[in-house]
């Protein structure tokens, strides 16, 4: 079931961006482009990322959690080189990706799932001292704090956030002091606010998200909200009919990135959002059962690394999905395995074929054999 829902979740997904992008040749932006370039892609895509996580179902649990340090190590060159003039590829304003010709990588999607692994191997090493907030959070935190730094300067804000949660999450559900949990949490927000405080730009877009339909934010900071928020109007119960959306036809921009749950409510009304909410949801209780049984097992590295990627898909999902929906300021995240985009569908595969090998590596226990 979770090869289905994950396999259903890409195909859905890869019909929405084809009939969210069928237009956008029109657009002089993309006038170089055919009908079904975005599809044609995102297949390729898809086909690449199933292959990758077939490849990556074989390798045994044990050897991620030896090399789980290391890869956070890399990703974080990989996140200065993004930085650095000449490598780094800038789109829309945001310094995020690495030109590979064939391929953009995004290093921020590459540490969601390190960051998962790294925090998960911590937790087992410094078991002793989660107690502890020198010897157990602040050598997390700051490690944490420095890919924040360096996602800040892209910038990429929603991308941090989710990395944040997935840490913190990893070093609660490890046995963390709850009283230091509930301090650092508190002043986590404050840092977030202080940075949305101190930043103009992101200033107004939370002035822009509190009133959207204001002529002057509804035509500025709040164009792509208001045009989401219209989207699922027109939609209603059952939606327009696939392929019917008027909100594509350039008025709301990145529909086939950001924005494509906007598309399914118009397209699909409010039973295709749910059916998306349903899968994701599906798939989020599905991490944890997992990663619960495998903590009964007594394979702690495994269980938190299931529900590390539980946090992971079911925080990017949620932030998206509110995004779209208006019950969250406008941040750039994909909504997980669904969007247009290679890097993404990519991670997202790798992370759920890694859950797949826990579950596999479970069952091999429990008959009595040694998971492999």
């Amino acid at each position: 079931m979770l090869v289905w829902v994950t396999v259903i979740l890409m195909l859905f997904g890869m019909v929405m961006v084809y009939s969210a992008s069928i237009s956008l040749p029109d657009s002089p932006k993309y006038a170089g482009y055919t009908n079904n370039h975005f599809l044609i892609r995102q297949a390729l895509f898809i086909c690449f990322s199933l292959m990758v996580g077939y490849g990556v179902f074989h390798i045994k649990l044990e050897i991620w959690q030896k090399y789980a340090p290391y890869f956070f190590v890399i990703t974080l060159i990989l996140l200065v080189a993004v930085l650095i003039p000449g490598l780094g590829k800038g789109v829309n304003g945001a310094k995020r990706w690495l030109s590979l010709k064939v391929l953009n990588v995004q290093p921020s999607e590459l540490m969601k799932l390190f960051v998962v692994l790294y925090a998960a191997d911590y937790t087992v090493r410094k078991q002793q001292y989660m107690h502890k907030l020198s010897k157990g959070f602040m050598p997390m935190a700051l490690a944490v704090g420095f890919v924040g730094l360096l996602l800040l300067l892209e910038p990429d804000l929603g991308a941090f956030g989710v990395i944040v949660c997935i840490a913190m999450g990893i070093l609660f559900l490890g046995g963390i002091n709850g009283i230091w949990f509930g301090g650092i949490a508190t002043l986590l927000v404050g840092i977030f606010s202080l940075v949305i405080v101190l930043s103009p730009w992101r200033r107004e877009r939370i002035f822009a998200y509190l009133n959207p339909w204001q002529e002057d934010n509804a035509l500025g900071k709040a164009y792509q909200l208001s045009h989401s928020l219209i989207a699922f109007g027109r939609g209603e119960i059952f939606g327009v009919g696939l392929g019917g959306s008027v909100e594509k036809l350039h008025y709301l921009p990145e529909a086939h990135t950001d924005f494509l749950l906007a598309v399914i409510g118009e397209e699909l009304g409010f039973v295709g959002v749910i059916v998306v909410v349903y899968l994701f949801y599906w798939l989020v209780k599905r991490a944890f059962d997992i990663g619960r049984q495998a903590i009964a097992l007594d394979l702690t590295f495994a269980g938190l690394t299931a529900k590390g990627i539980g946090i992971w898909i079911g925080v990017q999902a949620f932030i998206n999905m509110g995004v779209n929906m208006g019950l969250l300021p406008t941040k750039g995240l994909t909504l997980p395995l669904m969007s247009y985009g290679g890097s993404g569908v990519l991670i997202n595969c790798v992370g759920l074929a890694i859950l797949l090998r826990i579950d596999y590596e479970n069952r091999a226990l429990m008959r009595g054999g040694r998971g492999v």
